[in-house]
């Protein structure tokens, strides 16, 4: 017998990058058009051209009817016409008792890629926005400002550093809360993220301090006009009604996720081997980390560089600003992120120091180049959103939940429709569009067990955003793709915010059926 002991080989799954995953999810998107049965409502929306209600129905046949509270009432859609006329609606919602069965369309092999570039190409607003936010990161870093801003605050900061976290974590719960700040957020990790590592933390505590704690804002949105507000518009209620149990939610819920961060942020300082990315440890902080040099004439904090990095950082208050009061999209946002870095480039290119025209322009042409495969994501992840769409089985999807809740007791009632809003929230990752397909369909079924649509709204919001911590199809891929991280380490930080949502956000929905 052999004396040696050999050592015991453990078995470790490895989870596929970000583009498998969204090319598997495409081909199984695409599957699914063969296999779920195609039907369709009849979707609602207003003329603005005509002053008119436009009906399509599942052929695809248009009428028109006249824009009063009558013809409203008479189709069962039970929403102030104010809100189509007033722009508050502006996406087609389903007409309830309006489902019928439709002609299979399935999706063919060459939607697997069609899908892809047609994705992209209905994302290429938010694309542009990551390619100039990525050139203006490129000029700053090339100017130095970075690396001597950062030095002089890691100084000031020293046995206090989960201040900062703390105090981005609320900022962020806040923006989702009142603004729905999410793909937003992907413009704070250049700023944050350098300062993060210099602090002796990792890419878990990055995500978690900037898109888990502005999605838990989101998850407990209380006057998010993009969730709350297009959803009680949507169920014909205003959104004021259970704003209060939000309100109370949203700061549990805060509470938890930075007690969570703080635990977290604890043992990595205590023990980077803790941390679930530490396999990627080295290649992150090669990435983002801003490398100490003891020249003095790039380190010293210069009057030039404290006006580049005060210029960077203004840039994102005013696109925070422009967002909430201006109602500014990605092509505003990309333009005004374009105007700061031009004034960066004039002012790191010229002098006896500076870069030359040459040199800003690579630093602005490279750093945009380092966040294609970011922008890439968002497109492919559109992608299977489109063949679910045309496969025409979203709405056959949404009729089989309405089906499911028919004629149950209140609680039951309302804890099954937070679990399909959670499925719903993988097929359609977006909170307005979800909002205007759904809620139509699935408020008025409150009525029918005599609890207020309210909380049906609540369920969506905490179904919904549960599974947008998860879902590959929403933003969690291009953050991932963002800092390099993998899905399985992201997996591992996450679950138990999920399942906190999901039991407290159910909790308050009983307790909301219960006391109503």
């Amino acid at each position: 017998m052999d004396s040696a002991i050999k050592p015991k080989r453990h078995f470790k799954l490895k989870m596929p990058g970000a583009f498998v995953i969204l090319f598997i999810l495409t081909v199984v998107a695409v599957a699914a058009t063969w296999m779920i049965p195609a039907g369709s409502y009849s979707k609602l929306s207003y003329n603005q051209t005509s002053s008119h209600l436009q009906i399509t129905d599942p052929h695809g046949k248009i009428s028109n009817i006249p824009s009063t509270q009558k013809e409203l009432d008479k189709l069962g859609v039970k929403i102030d016409i104010h809100q189509f006329t007033s722009g508050g609606i502006t996406q087609a919602v389903s007409i309830p008792n309006t489902y019928k069965r439709l002609k299979q369309h399935p999706a063919g092999a060459g939607d697997i890629t069609s899908s892809m570039v047609r994705g992209t190409i209905e994302a290429v607003d938010i694309m542009v926005f990551i390619l100039v936010l990525g050139g203006l990161i490129g000029v700053v870093k090339a100017s130095g400002a970075f690396e001597s801003g950062l030095m002089a605050l890691t100084k000031k900061t020293k046995g206090h550093e989960f201040a900062l976290i703390f105090f981005v974590s609320i900022l962020m719960v806040l923006g989702g809360t009142l603004c729905g700040i999410e793909e937003e957020a992907v413009a704070f990790y250049p700023i944050l993220v350098p300062i993060f590592i210099a602090m002796g933390y990792d890419s878990i505590v990055c995500v978690g301090a900037i898109f888990l704690a502005s999605s838990i804002g989101t998850s407990f949105s209380t006057i998010n006009p993009f969730s709350v507000v297009i959803a009680s518009n949507a169920a014909g209620i205003d959104f004021t009604q259970g704003i209060m149990w939000r309100v109370v939610g949203c700061i549990v819920a805060a509470a938890f996720v930075i007690i969570y961060l703080y635990w977290y942020s604890k043992k990595v300082k205590a023990d980077p081997t803790f941390s679930y990315s530490y396999d990627d440890r080295d290649e992150f902080n090669h990435m983002w980390e801003i490398a100490s040099t003891d020249d003095h004439q790039k380190s010293s904090f210069t009057i030039r560089k404290k006006i580049i990095l005060l210029l960077f950082v203004s840039a994102f208050p005013i696109m925070v600003w422009g967002v909430m009061s201006q109602g500014w999209w990605f092509p505003t946002m990309a333009s005004s992120f374009l105007a700061f870095a031009i004034i960066i480039m004039f002012l790191t290119g010229t002098g006896n120091h500076g870069l030359g025209e040459k040199g800003v322009v690579d630093a602005f042409v490279n750093g945009a180049s380092s966040l294609v495969g970011v922008s890439l994501i968002i497109g492919l992840a559109r992608g299977i959103n489109l063949v679910l769409n045309e496969g025409l089985i979203s709405d056959t999807i949404l009729q089989f939940s309405s089906t499911l809740v028919a004629h149950m007791s209140g609680p039951t009632f309302i804890l099954v429709m937070l679990f399909i809003f959670f499925v719903l929230g993988f097929i359609v990752p977006s909170s307005s569009g979800l909002a205007v397909l759904s809620m139509p369909i699935l408020a008025p079924l409150a009525d029918t067990v005599h609890i207020p649509r309210f909380v049906v709204v609540t369920a969506y919001q905490f179904g919904q955003y549960a599974m947008l911590f998860l879902a590959p199809t929403g933003l969690v891929m291009a953050t991932l793709q963002m800092l390099n991280m993998k899905y399985s380490h992201w997996l591992k930080f996450v679950w138990p915010v999920v399942v906190f949502v999901l039991v407290f956000g159910g909790g308050i929905l009983v307790a909301e059926v219960l006391i109503y």
